[in-house]
């Protein structure tokens, strides 16, 4: 995968210390201080599912204050 086709957080820090992401058939997300390290596999479903999550449980914990 060419590194064109990753994409950065928006919530990068300065640090380097985020996630990529690439979107082809499967979504794939790595690190970016170990770019040349495992590469997690998702299928669209399942990351969609995922992130859904994270965002509702990110609404519910500001919620809370």
């Amino acid at each position: 995968m060419s590194e064109q086709s990753w994409i950065k957080s928006s919530y990068s820090g300065s640090q380097a210390n985020c996630v990529e992401v690439a979107v082809s058939d499967r979504v794939r997300v790595r690190d970016t201080r170990d770019r040349a390290g495992p590469v997690l596999n998702f299928r669209t479903e399942a990351w969609l599912e995922f992130t859904s999550q994270v965002k509702t449980a990110a609404h519910s914990c500001l919620g809370s204050r």
